[in-house]
């Protein structure tokens, strides 16, 4: 299994979440973050904002749907044909166990 974490623009997460749905993966966690990239944040005027809001999307899928979800994720999440600066980023680990709190059952 691999956790995929997309951090996406806030405008675009419900986009990403209704492509993966579609796509077959329903169980998707959100949680809104802060933070910069590359870009090291924006100026506006004399004032630079430091941390920026963006959604991190959380997903785990075998190991065999990994890019088909990664370029739902990218497709979805894309500004633009071209994309933006500041669209985000996706990381892929691997999943070493999960359990399913319910049942107490380990997942395979």
């Amino acid at each position: 299994m691999q956790l995929i974490r997309a951090i996406v623009r806030p405008e675009k997460s419900a986009k990403v979440m209704k492509a993966l749905f579609e796509a077959g993966y329903v169980a998707v966690t959100k949680i809104p973050v802060v933070g910069r990239g590359k870009q090291r944040g924006i100026k506006v005027g004399d004032i630079t904002y430091d941390e920026l809001q963006k959604d991190m999307l959380m997903i785990v899928v075998k190991d065999e749907d990994k890019d088909f979800a990664v370029n739902t994720i990218l497709e979805s999440a894309r500004t633009g044909e071209k994309g933006a600066f500041g669209d985000g980023k996706i990381f892929v680990s691997p999943v070493e166990e999960a359990y399913t709190v319910s049942r107490g059952t380990k997942e395979l």
